[in-house]
């Protein structure tokens, strides 16, 4: 029987909602206006795919899924703060967020600012948070936090962002920016999720052969949407890559080419999955949603 990922997303979204409202009441002692910026954003809906990576990663080798609660709340928090900062003015300078107005469009730049270096440094307060996990797999999961979110990672798939706006790169480079800006995060939800869950090895390579792909395909889709979803549709102003000036898969694709490229992608990473049996289904299930997604 075909698994069915509807009622597994809405239990664990309610799980991740749940964790990350109670992750901020914790912060009591937060300026009023700088919480309620954070709250904006943070519970202003979303997907919750990296959290819900997290825990279907830790699911799958074996662990109950609340093991890899805080790990989840830490990349959602560092998700969150990524997409306050690249909403601004000196960056994509977009206006709408899940379909709201971006942050700095509701409380001012520099509020916006804060929230997003305030949700950034308490990720790895909430990751350290060490609930039911050993000190050394926490240290892991902290290490690779950083890796994926700073200057090797999002933060430097961001900068060639920037970069690659004065010319027009290979698919090769796109695929590396991609990998770095995007990829690289969800990435680390699946091995933070399957190392707080006790991951082997072996489960470990063939879940980080999973999440390279997902990753780029991820991308891959969402640039297809740019150019394909409206703004009801994707919560966010559509083609606002294109009016920077921003080279996409689909500018070196077309939209058929690029979303052939986003299942071979993903059909290489799924193939990975083997030796995990039924417990991965929900990732394969995550998959192939993240690859047939209209938002």
């Amino acid at each position: 029987m075909p698994f069915d990922l509807d009622p597994y997303l809405s239990a664990r979204r309610q799980l991740v909602e749940d964790a990350l409202a109670a992750r901020l009441t914790a912060l009591d002692e937060t300026p009023a206006a700088l919480l309620e910026a954070m709250r904006y954003s943070l519970l202003g809906g979303g997907k919750r795919l990296r959290p819900i990576l997290a825990l279907a990663a830790c699911e799958a080798v074996g662990a109950p899924a609340e093991r890899a609660l805080d790990a989840a709340c830490a990349l959602e928090f560092i998700h969150t703060y990524s997409l306050i900062h690249d909403d601004l003015p000196a960056m994509d300078d977009d206006d709408f967020r899940r379909g709201r107005p971006t942050l700095h469009k509701a409380v001012g730049e520099a509020m916006a600012i804060l929230a997003g270096d305030a949700l950034l440094t308490e990720a790895f307060r909430v990751a350290a948070a060490r609930r039911g996990v050993d000190p050394a797999g926490t240290a892991e999961v902290l290490f690779e936090l950083a890796r994926a979110a700073g200057a090797e990672g999002m933060v430097g798939g961001q900068a060639l962002d920037v970069a690659a706006t004065l010319g027009r790169p290979t698919l090769e480079e796109l695929e590396r920016l991609h990998r770095k800006k995007t990829g690289d995060l969800l990435l680390c939800a699946v091995r933070a999720g399957a190392r707080v869950g006790g991951a082997s090895e072996v489960q470990l390579a063939s879940l980080t052969t999973y999440g390279r792909a997902l990753g780029l395909a991820f991308q891959i889709v969402d640039d297809v949407l740019d150019v394909t979803a409206d703004l009801a549709t994707l919560g966010k102003d559509p083609g606002s890559d294109r009016e920077a000036g921003k080279t996409t898969f689909v500018d070196l694709l077309g939209v058929d080419g690029a979303r052939r490229r986003a299942a071979e992608v993903m059909d290489a990473g799924l193939l990975a999955l083997g030796p995990l049996g039924a417990a991965a289904e929900p990732l394969r299930a995550l998959a192939r949603y993240t690859v047939d997604r209209d938002r």
